[in-house]
């Protein structure tokens, strides 16, 4: 299962657990962001959104705020005697996606689960009865 969302105006293929570096963000480190643009969703069929689609969310929880390498910048004229030198390094968050959320395939999940509780259940009524 994976999701393309869009972050800070760039679009990332995100799944969950996945760790990434993006664009600085505005939250404190710790805090907990959603991100709901989200434009396309495979979970066993592919959901294209027009121009996102509707119900799905990207949770995901800042790790940390740093900065990239440090890129070069150098300028010269050829035989004019100019030449100047740069450096950029860009800021960045590292954040950790902790789940995708509102597909309908979580509901039946959930049925899934309450099936093996009755099975458990009804495994222990007949050990109950096989003891009697």
């Amino acid at each position: 299962m994976f999701a393309i969302v869009e972050i800070a105006g760039l679009q990332y293929k995100v799944e969950q657990d996945q760790k990434l570096y993006v664009n600085r963000l505005k939250a404190e480190k710790g805090n907990k962001v959603t991100f709901d643009k989200v434009l396309l969703t495979v979970n066993g069929t592919i959901t294209v959104g027009a121009p996102a689609v509707e119900g799905i969310a990207v949770e995901a929880e800042i790790i940390d705020h740093v900065q990239a390498d440090k890129v070069i910048v150098f300028k010269k004229k050829r035989r004019k005697g100019y030449k100047v030198k740069n450096g950029h390094r860009q800021q960045l968050t590292q954040i950790q996606i902790t789940s995708i959320t509102g597909f309908e395939g979580e509901k039946p999940a959930k049925k899934a689960a309450a099936k093996k509780t009755t099975k458990k259940a009804a495994e222990s009524t007949t050990e109950a009865a096989a003891g009697e």
